[in-house]
């Protein structure tokens, strides 16, 4: 069995044993406990009272950040030609339709978020294949299938993720980067929370927010007091 490392000696020496933090305390701590030399993520998992397995229990959405995720997005839009220039003038890293569906076909998938319209959603069925599994296919629900591409770029852009929880309850997701200072942690995490409250499905009885736990990259997770953050 491998021994533990002299830095995660160190952070866990920083964490008190079985201690709920509020969130002010867990964003600094998270600094402290986070010694990779590249700029990592800040990720933050939630444990949720509910059965997904039952559709009438699962959690799924979007969030804006209000201070972004800290990650570059590549975003494809898939569009008509009237359309192009609005994808283009949004940020929009690739634009197009026709040629870009063949590169999908030979199997390239370098870009973090596909924006398409309505009329064109047929178009990408056959490609559900190679599209699913990476999470790339276009979602009403997630706004990324929209008549107003601009705004979908714009917002994907500056800060909007989209989110669901997978079979075992738990909602999983990037909230920034460790460069950010402790508040921009805090109103990132505050945002995102308030989000998963607000959704707590009408089926679902008993406790609704389980855990929270905030970490970095390689970093041990600090366990939140979800009294602490919620509004």
């Amino acid at each position: 069995m491998a021994g533990i490392t002299k830095n995660k000696k160190l952070a866990l020496e920083k964490l008190e044993k079985g201690k709920a933090y509020s969130i002010e305390e867990a964003a600094k701590l998270l600094k402290e406990v986070s010694f990779t030399k590249f700029d990592a993520s800040v990720d933050i998992d939630m444990r949720l009272g509910v059965d997904p397995r039952k559709a009438n229990q699962m959690v799924r959405g979007v969030v804006t950040l209000p201070n972004g995720t800290g990650k570059e997005v590549k975003v494809l839009a898939l569009v008509t030609p009237d359309k192009e220039q609005e994808a283009k003038d949004a940020g929009a890293d690739y634009v197009g339709l026709d040629e870009y569906l063949e590169k999908i076909k030979g199997g390239w998938t370098d870009m973090d978020v596909i924006i398409t319209m309505p009329p064109v959603m047929g178009k990408l069925g056959p490609l559900g294949r190679i599209l699913g599994p990476r999470g790339l296919m276009p979602n009403p629900k997630s706004g990324t299938v929209t008549m107003d591409v601009g705004k979908a770029v714009t917002e994907i852009k500056q800060g909007k993720i989209d989110f669901k929880v997978d079979k075992y309850g738990i909602v999983h997701t990037s909230i920034g980067k460790v460069s950010f200072d402790a508040q921009q942690i805090i109103e990132n995490a505050r945002e995102f929370i308030n989000t998963i409250v607000k959704l707590k499905p009408v089926a679902a009885k008993g406790t609704y927010i389980m855990s929270i736990s905030l970490s970095s990259t390689m970093s041990p997770g600090i366990q939140i007091d979800p009294k602490s953050v919620q509004d």
